[in-house]
Order: C-alpha cells, then structure tokens, then sequence
C-alpha cells in the first residue's frame, strides 16, 4: 500500500522532510511505501536544494487539499492563514493532515480537531513543539499511563541563545539580540521569541495533552525576556541560579467553598533556575522539556529545538504513524473508531487558575536611596502582606543609590503584587528595574 503525500511548502523543514522520504535506505521501512504526489511551492522556477519533477510542483496549494489521489497533507507554510483554512479543508476532503504550525493548533485546536474527530481522520503535530525532540506521542503513548502533574520546558531556541550568551559574555540583551538577528539565530521581527509568544503556543499544545482538556491560548500567563539585563543575570549567577524563559504547566488544587478544585497553572515568563536542575544546563539553541508524572517520577526530553533535519524528521515521523495506522487498518470498515493514540479526542476545556493565585519565589532588584533604615523598611513592607524574605543583599552603591537584592520564599502572587505596589510608592525607592520568578 502506497500512501500519497502532498506537501505544502518547500521551504526549510520542507526539503527537509522530502530528503528523508525521497532517501529511504537504511530507514525504516514504512518510509518506501509513502510517495511525494504533489508539493505546493509560491514559485515553480526557484531554486531548490532538491529536484523534484516539475510536474508534482504545483502553486495552487487548493488543488492538492482537494486532489482525490492525496490521502496525506503535510502543512509547513506556517503562519495562521492560509494554513488553517487549508488543513480544515484538508479534513473536510476525509484527507490525514501532520503539520508542524504551533501557532494555528494552539489557536484553532479546538476547531481543528472536532472537524478531524467528526470526519475520522488523524491531525499529527509532533513537529510543532520542540523541533526535532519527540515528546508529542510520547506523552500521548508511553506516558499516557501517568497521572501527569508538571511540564516544564525550554521551548524557543531564539531566548535560550540570548540568555546564554548574556550568562557567558556579560552582555546587554539589545546587543546580543541584534548580533544573534545578524547570525540567524533570531527573527528581523523577534517579537514571538523574545517576548514569550511562541512558547506561550507551546506549552497549550503540551499542557492540552499532559492534561487531558483543550486550552485558551489567552489563558497562558506570558511575559518575556526584553527586561533582564546582565546584572540580573550576574546577580542571579552569585546566588546560585542562572535565568531562562520557562513555558510552565503544572497541577494547581486551590481551596473553593470547602472543595478542593483541580486547575492548571499555565505560564511562561524567564526564571531564577537553581544551577543543580536538569534544566539549568541546557544552553544555546537548545531545548528540553521536563515532565513530572504518577508513577514515573521525572523524565527529560533534550535536543534541538529547530532547523532543517530535526524538524523533518518529527514531521516524517508523524507520517510514518499515519502510514502504519492505515496499512493495519487497510481491511477494516470505515466506520470503525480511530486509533485513540492517534487522535485528539477530549473535547472539555481544563480550568485555569489566575495568576494572581499562584505561589511561587520571587528574586526583585530596587534601587533606593542608600540611607540607614531602607532595608528595615523594605522587610516591613513585605511582612505586612504576609510576604517571606529568604534573604535580602545590598549589592552595590553607586553614589547616593544602593542596589538591593531581595529573594523571597513562596507566597501568594497576589500578596506579593501588593507589596510591590506600595514599595514603589516609598520615597527612597528610586526604581525597581526587574521582578523575576524563581523557580
């Protein structure tokens, strides 16, 4: 059984999936029986790093959702539209869809994936969280047997880079920013990495399948790098910790009417990492992504968050799922039910908790007035909404002006949020450049 593939673009994850499945020696053997019929291309007459015959190139991408002889699309256009008009076309036609675009699941999952339920056919996306790491399936399959509490991850490979390279060269953010756009490693628009959207997308795509509920993207809390500065950075280092940008899910019980009620904390923001955590050591354009489940315990998923090889090779591997799926199913009626490991099948919403009731560490840094008597003040302020210093240091003093660094012990965001605000008001409080969660 040949299954027939129409690719929807050809740009660099897109040559990359075709020199898997145009090369299949010494793989496997499920990658000969899937043939390239149709790629949708924006010009004919480009250059490719790839030859293909001219008569499966197309640019009308309608043409090979609605071509009776497809029987798999493959989405890497990107962007929100008209990927997402395409893939639902895709389903209408009865066709299987694998698609790496995390930023239409995450936000057109759900009309996504109530089209594919109803017309019975699988929409695979191992490719859009991680690049190349396989934690899609693996949370679907060999973790499903877990009663998952915590995902925690490393997600964008563009803020991993720059906080690396400011924790090893002492580096400003705009500089390094502007030298990783010079070398690629960043967007001339980096607005969806820097400032925590792309993970944001990321972690409702994992935290809808650790948890079993589909997720509002406008619920994901999301705040970005651009005001961690180098002495942040270096501050934290002494402290012990180095900073990253988490994309956080995590079981979260708050008390309600005398029950107990289970919602998520969903959130992405840079966190003080102690330097003894699995993911403290995860540098550079790198990713992982750590899960915490009943009976498991703790499991991670490291490697390469993006380009060209490692993101084809998660989209191959969803075709290759799809491909075995209906090569075993090839004799069965049509309307018998999917593969559940496959398909997206929970339909409820999981419950959110607002961020102003979440417990976490935090580590604030406070310009005041270098005078006797500010600290005290500092620690009454905090004490009287109930607020734990775990220890508080006066860094530098820079003419009339001490840096203060305080890190606090667990409490209430809302708690702590009100603290601050009167802390600001305080006449020998000159600024409070940076607020940042500890994890």
């Amino acid at each position: 059984m040949t299954v027939k593939v129409g690719l929807l673009g050809l740009g660099t994850v897109g040559i990359g999936t075709a020199k898997i499945l145009l090369d299949p020696a010494e793989r496997h053997p499920l990658v000969k029986a899937v043939e390239i019929y149709r790629v949708g291309v924006r010009s004919l007459d480009k250059p490719r790093a790839i030859e293909l015959p001219r008569d499966r190139l197309t640019t009308d991408l309608q043409a090979i959702v609605t071509d009776p002889n497809v029987d798999v699309v493959v989405e890497l256009i990107g962007g929100l539209e008209p990927a997402r008009s395409l893939i639902l076309e895709a389903i209408r036609q009865g066709k299987h869809v694998v698609t790496a675009n995390k930023a239409v699941i995450a936000r057109y999952g759900d009309e996504i994936f109530t089209a594919a339920n109803e017309a019975g056919v699988y929409v695979l996306l191992e490719a859009a969280v991680g690049g190349g790491i396989p934690v899609i399936q693996p949370l679907k399959q060999a973790l499903g047997v877990n009663r998952i509490q915590a995902v925690t991850g490393i997600v964008n490979g563009t803020t991993n880079y720059i906080l690396t390279r400011m924790q090893e060269e002492g580096g400003d953010f705009e500089a390094i920013l502007a030298d990783a756009q010079k070398l690629g490693y960043a967007e001339a628009d980096p607005t969806a990495d820097v400032d925590g959207l792309d993970a944001a997308d990321k972690i409702a795509i994992l935290a809808s399948l650790a948890f079993g509920g589909r997720i509002k993207l406008e619920d994901v809390f999301c705040e970005g790098i651009r005001h961690v500065s180098a002495s942040d950075i270096a501050y934290a280092d002494r402290l012990g910790f180095v900073i990253k940008l988490l994309a956080i899910a995590r079981r979260d019980t708050c008390p309600m009417s005398n029950e107990a009620l289970e919602q998520l904390q969903l959130r992405v923001h840079p966190t003080l990492v102690p330097k003894h955590h699995p993911l403290a050591s995860v540098n550079d354009v790198y990713n992982a992504i750590l899960v915490e489940g009943d009976p498991i315990g703790q499991v991670m998923f490291f490697g390469p968050g993006a380009g060209e090889g490692p993101t084809a090779s998660a989209v191959v591997s969803d075709i290759l799922n799809i491909v075995g799926t209906l090569q075993s199913q090839s004799v069965a009626a049509a309307s018998e039910p999917q593969n559940p490991l496959l398909a997206c099948t929970h339909q409820h919403y999981c419950q959110v908790s607002p961020m102003a009731d979440i417990v976490s560490r935090f580590y604030v840094r406070l310009l005041a007035k270098d005078q006797a008597g500010v600290i005290g003040r500092i620690g009454t302020c905090f004490g009287n909404h109930e607020v734990s210093i775990e220890s508080v240091v006066q860094i530098d003093v820079h003419g009339e002006t001490a840096e203060v660094v305080v890190v606090t012990h667990e409490v209430k965001e809302s708690n702590f949020q009100a603290a601050l605000a009167e802390l600001r008001e305080f006449a020998n409080i000159q600024q409070v450049p940076s607020v940042l969660r500890v994890l």
